[in-house]
Parts: structure tokens; sequence; C-alpha cells
């Protein structure tokens, strides 16, 4: 059914419609050909479906949707067993949704503050992802209503069974209005989910979807654990350091393409990208010359690439880990074409683990954990290139006009062979040196942070009721996590959007940690004036994407972004109470891999 239907077919309004083509969704898998329509006609819905099958899309969309943007109260609640699940569903709201005015998503899970989520509860959010023992913390204390909700999804519910939360799920949904409409997502259907639907569940259309994804057999697969300001780095290493005949390189916007295959450009790479906004004559100019060896790395889209048959790829860098493992099938596809051998790598931050084993199981193969070419391996891949490309000469060509002149010169300049054919190499190695072992110093993994496991026989059942007081009697307050000291050099920047454009902390980290390509935890403190943000960032930001965020727009109005030269009358404020942060950041080097993050506030 999926394969000839396409999300425009399926009802869904423009702004959506609009943010699927940009993250590169082409066809609805089946779980979302099947669930979206009913979702959209305000059943309620009971799916079997593997993680791994698109089922966050086939929920978020159509309720999406429906969606009332005037009213900012919760209308929207999705339970997730885990707070890594329910992180990656309230991003994937927030990107589907990237087009709708006023939208708000808030995950709410234990081990975060209590402060803040009062603050965001009180500004007022839509859609509510949570982890089951902090959205009934919030109910009982009464700062979560869920007397306007319109849908609740159960997401993982034999997940959550299997960890012991299924109570508190049941007082969860005993306490939401009699008329809201009810998804139910579950990979296995044991007895107490079914009980669970079939009390709250009324006429609930029953969908069924086996995963047909599968691993490809000749293709090695591996995957590199860094941080997103690592990532490029890690790139270079990677088409240096692997022997392979094309690459192509998957990220999951249009703006990374060209970003990418331009600083792969500026490095000596025969590069072109592929994406959306690319006419059918330059896609296939771009092919063709893929094809003759004048390019050999492809930086690509998910959609851009779909189809893509080029028996030299050998090789596929998950630069953005995908969303749902079916992508991931598709990209390693392009290669291991033709009964050749093939290479897929997969860069991996501490906060994408979850995707990463969602991927394993889907595909029922374990992704190797891989080491990154150091400097002595580059440097011998380079030498041995030169070698052979030196060698190859000798063989093909005619030389012996040069030979004569080799022949005056040594005479000339009177020196010996050896030293005329070493300032040779010297001059014929300086676009790409090749004594470059110190230049390429080691990439340390980076720590997760608060980095738990994800399934139930790696943690105690119940882990979250520590996060909460026990329900009877009175319930002392915790007193508040005490805020880390950034670590690294930092400066405060200064853009042009405030409180009068709506702005929220939220918007500005997505924004930068899209477009510069920050990975979140080194985004420092955020303040809010009403004119205008203050943000705190790497010293180090490159100029290229310093000049990139200049343009890029939060709220309808562009950053702008500058260094913050100080006071702005009638805007600054005090420094809060108990802030330890220095008076000013020396520029410098950025964050260290694996130093303790810096908390977000928002004043």
């Amino acid at each position: 059914m999926s394969e000839s239907l396409t999300f425009s077919q399926l009802a869904l309004p423009e702004p959506l419609l609009r943010a699927v083509t940009e993250l590169g969704y082409e066809t609805p898998s089946p779980i979302q050909a099947a669930a979206i329509p009913k979702l959209l006609a305000g059943e309620d819905l009971l799916g079997q479906a593997q993680t791994g099958t698109g089922k966050t899309a086939a929920f978020a969309l159509p309720l999406l949707a429906r969606l009332d943007p005037a009213q900012n109260e919760p209308q929207i609640l999705v339970l997730a067993p885990t707070r890594e699940l329910a992180i990656q569903v309230a991003e994937a709201f927030q990107a589907y949704a990237r087009f709708m005015p006023a939208f708000h998503v808030l995950p709410l899970y234990g081990g975060q503050s209590y402060t803040n989520q009062l603050k965001s509860l009180k500004r007022g959010s839509q859609v509510i992802v949570g982890t089951p023992g902090r959205i009934l913390d919030h109910l009982d204390r009464g700062t979560l209503k869920l007397d306007k909700l319109r849908a609740i999804v159960l997401d993982e519910a034999d997940e959550m069974l299997r960890m012991g939360f299924i109570d508190d799920v049941q007082t969860i949904m005993d306490a939401t209005p009699a008329g809201r409409q009810v998804a139910m997502f579950s990979a296995t259907m044991p007895s107490q989910i079914r009980a669970i639907a079939q009390k709250h569940l009324k006429n609930a259309h029953e969908i069924k979807i086996e995963s047909k994804t599968s691993t490809v057999e000749r293709i090695s697969q591996r995957y590199v654990m860094l941080d997103s300001n690592q990532k490029l780095d890690a790139l270079t290493r990677v088409l240096e350091g692997e022997e392979y005949d094309a690459s192509i390189i998957f990220v999951r916007t249009k703006s990374a393409t060209e970003e990418i295959a331009e600083k792969l450009g500026a490095r000596g790479y025969a590069v072109a990208c592929l994406n959306g906004d690319m006419n059918q004559a330059n896609r296939e100019q771009t092919i063709r010359r893929l094809k003759a060896s004048q390019i050999d790395v492809i930086v690509a889209t998910d959609v851009a690439a779909r189809g893509l048959d080029v028996e030299r790829i050998s090789l596929v860098i998950n630069y953005d880990i995908p969303y749902d493992s079916e992508a991931y099938v598709h990209r390693i596809g392009r290669t291991g074409r033709a009964g050749r051998e093939g290479k897929a790598i997969l860069f991996v931050s501490p906060r994408e683990r979850r995707l990463l084993r969602t991927i394993e199981v889907a595909t029922r193969q374990p992704i190797e954990k891989m080491s990154l070419p150091t400097g002595e391996v580059i440097e011998q891949r380079r030498i041995e290139s030169f070698r052979e490309t030196l060698a190859n000469t000798i063989e093909a060509k005619n030389l012996s006009f040069f030979q004569d002149l080799i022949n005056d010169w040594r005479e000339k300049l009177e020196t010996t062979d050896a030293d005329l054919a070493a300032a040779l190499l010297f001059m014929a190695q300086k676009d790409q040196p090749l004594n470059v072992a110190k230049q390429f110093p080691e990439i340390r993994e980076p720590h997760a942070r608060g980095d738990r496991p994800d399934r139930a026989g790696d943690r105690p059942a119940r882990f979250e009721r520590g996060d909460r007081p026990e329900r009877s009697g009175d319930r002392p307050e915790r007193a508040p996590r005490p805020r880390r000291e950034m670590q690294g050099n930092y400066n405060t920047y200064r853009i042009e959007v405030g409180k009068e454009h709506g702005v929220r902390a939220g918007d500005i980290v997505g924004a930068i940690a899209n477009e510069a390509n920050i990975d979140s935890q080194f985004i420092g403190n955020i303040k809010l004036f009403d004119h205008f943000s203050t943000v705190e960032l790497p010293a180090d930001i490159p100029t290229e994407i310093f000049q990139h965020l200049k343009k890029v727009y939060v709220r309808k109005q562009k950053l702008n972004i500058s260094v913050d030269a100080g006071g702005s009358a009638g805007e600054r404020t005090e420094r809060p109470a108990g802030d330890r942060r220095p008076s000013s950041a020396p520029t410098g080097a950025g964050p260290r891999p694996g130093a303790a993050p810096k908390r977000r506030t928002r004043e």
C-alpha cells in the first residue's frame, strides 16, 4: 500500500507536508500509511509494530494536524518508558511542527529539575511527552492539567509493562478526559496490554505491521561514538584512512549537504552534493560524474539518494544517524551492489545510543564499534597512494623529456639524485602533505551525560520512583541540584530575537544545534530579554559557521548573531544569585570532549 502512496495523499496540512519533505521522507512506511488516516479521522488505534518502523511519525503527524494552535494548554500527551525515548519523541514532534507557528512541546522525565519543568508548564505547551513516574508526579502536585487533552499516546506499552510502570499508566489514563482519542503502540501484545486497550480504547482500529527490515549481508557495518562537534574531523579521518572507490555521506538536511560538501571541497576532495533542491538535469549530471570517477564523494539527503545505483560506491557514511531503521537500510543499500563488498560507518553521539540499538534490533545484527584512523595510519596511506601513483607514472608515461631535465639540473645545481628527488617530492606533495602524523591528534570518545541502560533487564524496575516522593503523608521538596560550571572557553553572544517574538530557550537551542552542528550539551546559558537574547557558545566557532548563523531565522527573526558587547539600557538584569559563572570567558579552544556539560537556564 505505502509503496505507491505519498504523504501528500494522506490529507495532512501543508506545514506538516513541508516539514516531512525537508526531513527527506518520500513515501509513508506501512505503519504510517495504515495509522495516519485513522488517527486523522479521530479514531482510537491499537498498533502492533516493532521499534524502528516509523511509528513516531505515524501518531505525531495526524495528531499535530488535529491540534488547535490557539490553545496553549496540553492537548496531546505521549507516555514513553524511558527518558531517552521521551526526548527523541519530543524532538520528533518539534521537527514535524517546525512550520507550525507558536508550537511548543515539553518533555517531562525523572532526573530533570522540577524548577525548570514547573516554569515550562506555566508558560504552556500543546504537547507533553513524558515518562509515567514524572507525569504522575505533576498530576499529584496539580502542576499538570489534562482537562483540555484531546489525545493520549502510549508508546512501547509492553516496555512500560516490563519496567513496572503499568499501574502508573492506568492511573494516568483514568485522569484523562473521557472523550479523548487514544493510540497505543506495542511491539508485543501481552494480556495486560490488551486489557488496558479494552478498557480505554473505544471501537479501536487494530493494525499489525511486520518489520521487513533486514541487513545487507555483504556490507560491513561499524559505528564511531563522538560528539556532534567532532563529526567533521572524524569524517576527514575516515575518508583518509578507509579504502574505498567512491563514498556517499548521508545527512538529514539540504543545508548540511551543501555545507559539508563545501568544507570537503576546501580540503581537496572531489565532492558534490545531492539534495531535493536540485533539478533533474543537475542530479543526472552529478551521477554521471560520479560514475565517470570525476567525483569520488557525494553528500546527500535520504530523499535525494533514493534509487541511486552506482557500482563504485563502496563506502556509506551516516554522518547523521537516521531516525528509523528502514531509512538506515535504504542508506547502506547504496553500497555492496552487484555482488561487491561494501562498508557502512555510522556516527553516533552519546544521546543517540538508543537509536543505534534500535537499528541493531531491527537489522538483527550488532554493529561493531570502530576506532578512528590515527595520524600514523593516515600518513602511511598517503605515502602508499603517492607511491602507487608514482609507479603508474613510471610505467605508463614517456619520461624522456623530464629525464633530460633532471640530468641538466643535477649538474647545474651541483646536487645528488637523492636531494633532487627529495626536493621534487616535497614540491609535489605540498597540496596534500605526506608528513602529517602529528597533525591528527587523538579524538577522545565523549562521556554520555546521565547515561542509563535502555532495557529493564539492565536496571532496577521502576527506576523513576526515586525521582518523586511517596504519595502518602507530607512530601518534602527536594533540594535543587547545583548548577555545573562550564568547562572550556566560551563567549557570550547576542542574537536579535527575544520575548516579544515569542521565543523560548528550546527554540534557540534547536536552531543553533541544527544549523551550527553544535551538540546541545555545549550550548551554555541562555537569557531572554524583551528585544534580544544572549547565549553562551564555544569561543572557537569557525568563521563560516558564525556567518551562517547570522542568516538563520528563529520565530521569523534573523539571529544576526554577534559577540555580546555588554549592557543594554533598561534590558539587562543582575546575574542570578548563586550563579558561579566567571564574569567573562576567554577566547580559545572550545569545550573538551567529555567535559561536564553546561546546564542551560532561561531567565
